[in-house]
């Protein structure tokens, strides 16, 4: 799933260092709470969510890739 996840964020360099899923399962949330943006300019964790899952869609990832990283980010937004 790493690799998939990189792929989808190739211009990233934070997720080229990523290793293991621990650091997966972090980067999703940091990206899923917006931690990045500026405080002001924040969306919500769903608003995050749905772009997340919109570009996951139009990626050129396999299908089971697809599921897997969406399946991924839903669960981590529902914590």
């Amino acid at each position: 799933m790493i690799e998939s996840y990189q792929k989808l964020w190739p211009q990233r360099s934070a997720a080229e260092q990523i290793r293991t899923q621990e650091e997966l399962e972090k980067y999703v949330l940091i990206e899923l709470n917006d931690e990045l943006t500026h405080p002001r300019v924040r969306k919500s964790k769903q608003q995050k969510l749905e772009i997340a899952l919109m570009r996951i869609s139009e990626s050129d990832l396999t299908e089971s890739e697809k599921i897997s990283l969406a399946s991924l980010y839903k669960k981590l937004a529902s914590q």
